[in-house]
Order: structure tokens, then C-alpha cells, then sequence
């Protein structure tokens, strides 16, 4: 038995048929051009779906789970503007994918799918606890506690890149001030170190100037590395997970990230819950949003005998 997975991003669509255990069998993948609008993109993706499944049975299928840009409503399955999918006002995705193959279809952020996808496949496997952390050009999160997606009262929990950690800190793009995801994602890196060189500076490239010992580049790291922490201490502290993961484009600078946010923990928050929880890197990299699309149907079809026997293992 199989579910579908599909990753829709503001460039590419990534499709997958993935089995219970998180093996892929066939990818499809596809260029968004959102700049198209709606209708094709959805087309695009029923077209990757139809690939993807041309050589199992539709009654081999227990579901299809979609990974999208938020905002978006999943316990409606509407996407309601994201910035990268251009016209996509209120669009009833998980209807009309569902309607297109008559196939219990769910729809998730991609922060959510991807802690999904952690939990099931990755480095949270074996815990009931953990919250997954994207550090990239923002700074999203996914929940799983007591072993489930946490979405909050209307799907929309996880937000801890807006977290306020300088009350009177730099503009954010919600609007706010001070905000995680202002002080200490890529982008935020990234803008802070144009300021200091006068040319545009990565993330990645202020973590490896910062270890060389340029001055500069060490205090617009570490003032990140501070803030980052910071959300970290609020997290355990509010949480009590037993695994933090960190995933995402700034995840990959390594140890210079994880050894300083693991001491800030141990430093900052209850004493407690800061020696259960272990912060390590994600494992699914490329593929996150593609295994945890396919998770969803396994985890949030209710009441299903279909989805539970192959929660169980009971096919393969």
C-alpha cells in the first residue's frame, strides 16, 4: 500500500509515491511557473500525481497529502494567498485534487509536513515530542506532541519564526518588530552582513568568515546564533520536547550552529527540561516535504481501517 506525496513550492513541484515506511518509489518533478496562475499549477500537479502512480492500481493508493506555502487553512484545504503562488486567493486545493481522483487527499503547510516527515522518517523518529525548526529565508516550525501534528485551534500554530525576541528590534515582514525570523534567518544574516561589506554576503559565507576570525563577521553570527537561541530557550521552556530539529539552508553550516544553540539551552532554560532535550540537524534534506506530504494521509485519515493497517505495517 502507498500514499502520494507532493511537494509544491513557489519554483517546483516535487511528486512522490512513497510506501509506509518511507521508501520512494517514483518521482516526478516539475517546474511551478506560478506566474501562470492557479489552474495550470493544479494541473501540473495532477499531471505529476497520474505519472507517478502509472504503474500501481488506484486501490493500491491510501491517500494523497500536499505540502503548500502558507498561509492556508487545512482543516478546510483552501490555500489562501501565499507570497510565492501569485492569484492563489482562496484556492480549494485538497478539493480539487481530491474531486480530480476520487482519493482521500490532505493539505499542510510545508513547515508542518516537513516535522512530519521528521517524526516519521528522520531524526525525531521514536520520540512523541519534538518540534522542527527551518532556518532559511525565514524561520517556520512544525509541532508534534503526544506523538500527533499540533496544529492549535484553527491550523495555524508554529509560528515561532514571529516569536518576539527584541521588542524594539528590526522590521519584519508580518509587521511586527523584532521578530525571530527578523533577527536571525538567512535573509536576516544575509542583510546585516551587505550592511557591514557592502556586497551581498550569504548566510553560509558569514559562518565560514566568522570561523577564519573575521571580527565582523563573528558579531553578525553571533548576534544571529544569540537570538536563534533565545527562541530555542522559549520553545523548551514552553514544550518540553525531547528533540529539537533544525532543518533548512542554515542548518547545513554545521556545528558552528548546533554546538552554541545546544550551550545557550543549557545555559538559559529550566534546568529540567534543557537536559531532556537533544538539538540535532534534520536527516531528509530535499526530500522532507515530499515524505511528509505522503505522511499525512497515513497520520490524518480518521477512522480509516484502510490508513491504520498500513500504520500497523499489516502492507507493504
Amino acid at each position: 500500500m502507498y500514499s502520494i506525496g507532493v511537494d509544491l513550492g513557489g519554483t517546483k513541484i516535487l511528486t512522490g509515491l512513497v510506501d509506509h515506511v518511507g521508501v520512494i518509489y517514483n518521482t516526478v518533478e516539475r517546474s511551478t511557473k506560478a506566474e501562470d496562475g492557479p489552474e495550470a499549477v493544479i494541473e501540473r500537479i495532477a499531471r505529476s500525481i497520474e505519472e507517478v502512480t502509472e504503474t500501481v492500481s488506484i486501490n493500491e493508493i491510501c491517500g494523497i497529502g500536499i505540502g503548500a506555502p502558507g498561509p492556508l487553512d487545512s482543516l478546510t484545504g483552501v490555500v489562501l494567498s501565499p507570497p510565492n503562488l501569485p492569484g492563489w486567493d482562496n484556492i480549494p486545493l485538497r478539493q480539487r485534487i481530491e474531486e480530480r481522483f476520487g482519493i482521500p487527499t490532505f493539505l499542510e503547510n510545508d513547515a508542518n509536513v516537513a516535522a512530519l516527515a521528521e517524526h516519521r522518517f528522520g531524526a525525531g523518529r521514536g520520540v512523541d515530542d519534538m518540534v522542527y525548526i527551518t532556518v532559511s529565508t525565514g524561520i517556520g516550525a512544525g509541532l508534534i506532541l503526544g506523538g500527533r501534528l499540533y496544529g492549535g485551534a484553527g491550523g495555524f500554530a508554529g509560528e515561532i519564526g514571529h516569536i518576539v525576541v527584541d521588542a524594539n528590534g528590526r522590521p519584519c515582514v508580518c509587521g511586527n518588530r523584532g521578530c525571530l525570523e527578523a533577527v536571525a534567518s538567512g535573509t536576516a544574516i544575509g542583510r546585516k552582513a551587505e550592511q557591514v561589506f557592502n556586497r551581498p554576503v550569504s548566510a553560509k559565507e558569514v559562518a565560514a568568515m566568522a570561523a577564519t576570525g573575521n571580527p565582523e563577521a563573528r558579531a553578525i553570527f553571533d548576534e544571529a546564533i544569540h537570538y536563534l537561541g533565545m527562541g530555542l530557550v522559549s520553545i523548551v521552556n514552553l514544550f518540553n520536547p525531547s528533540k529539537i530539529v533544525i532543518g533548512g539552508g542554515v542548518s547545513r553550516i554545521g556545528d558552528a550552529m548546533f554546538h552554541p544553540l545546544s550551550r545557550k539551552v543549557k545555559e538559559r532554560a529550566f534546568p529540567a527540561p534543557a537536559a531532556m532535550v537533544d538539538i540535532v540537524p534534520a536527516q531528509l534534506g530535499p526530500n522532507s516535504g515530499l515524505l511528509g506530504g505522503a505522511a499525512l494521509p497515513l497520520t490524518q485519515q480518521a477512522g480509516s481501517k484502510k490508513a491504520e493497517s498500513v500504520l500497523k505495517g499489516e502492507f507493504v
